[in-house]
């Protein structure tokens, strides 16, 4: 029998910054990604194919060989996007207690993606949101490149467990995702019992969280065929600069 999907409860692009408010979530799918970046699905499908040169993620505690990507650092300041010098990627133990603690290296985006113009739209887009809930203007912005396959045989795209990342927002776009089963996407209001689960399926569909308020997870992915993987771009917006930055 084929796997049943969840389908995920949708925001028009305008609604967008008034239900992440009101439910500390929103999603969004991919035409309206496309109007909220102010760009065309070809332009932003074109982008797809970075995924598929990400090399393996070699901090893995679980042993795992499942995970591959990359990591830059960005100021998003009233939608203006700067890149700046790659640093390591840091996150505290209480979000994360699995790599929480570790300066994790990982190797930057490609100089060749991100000229494209299409990447600012994203970020500043996504940052605008962001500044239509809380009155910030300048956020600190890490973005991650992930492909989680199935090479194990399962493949975690959270092995950290249900968290939150000890930022202000959190935006994560499915890219891609081919030949598996799993990757649910699941939320949980971070102080009390309510929750919603779903699968994001649509390239560029998107889900948005308040850090501080939602606790999130993706269950993991087995194989369906040769090959499966999930792709995804997560973007971190913190107002008080970098984690780990002095």
């Amino acid at each position: 029998m084929p796997h049943a999907l969840l389908l995920p409860p949708l925001t028009p692009a305008p609604e967008l910054a008034s239900v992440l408010h009101a439910q500390g979530f929103a999603v969004a799918d991919r035409a309206s990604v496309s109007a909220l970046c102010a760009c065309p699905l070809p332009v932003l499908d074109a982008l797809i194919s970075d995924w598929d040169s990400l090399p393996p993620d070699n901090y893995l505690k679980d042993g795992g060989h499942y995970r591959r990507r990359r990591h830059s650092c960005f100021v998003v300041d009233q939608g203006q996007v700067e890149q700046v010098p790659h640093r390591a990627h840091w996150q505290p133990v209480e979000y994360n207690a699995l790599h929480g603690g570790m300066q994790r290296l990982f190797e930057p985006m490609l100089p060749s993606s991100l000229a494209q113009p299409a990447w600012a739209s994203v970020m500043g887009a996504v940052g605008t949101i962001c500044s239509g809930v809380k009155p910030v203007t300048r956020w600190y912005v890490e973005a991650h490149q992930f492909r989680i396959d199935t090479t194990d045989g399962i493949g975690r795209p959270t092995p950290e467990g249900a968290h939150r990342d000890g930022v202000d927002y959190v935006a994560v776009f499915l890219i891609n995702r081919q030949g598996i089963k799993g990757g649910e996407t699941r939320v949980f209001e971070a102080d009390g019992p309510k929750g919603q689960r779903f699968t994001l399926t649509e390239p560029w569909s998107l889900l948005l969280i308040d850090d501080e308020r939602v606790i999130h997870e993706s269950t993991p992915i087995q194989p369906t065929g040769d090959g499966g993987y999930r792709d995804t771009l997560v973007l971190t917006y913190r107002a008080a600069g970098f984690q780990g930055e002095a």
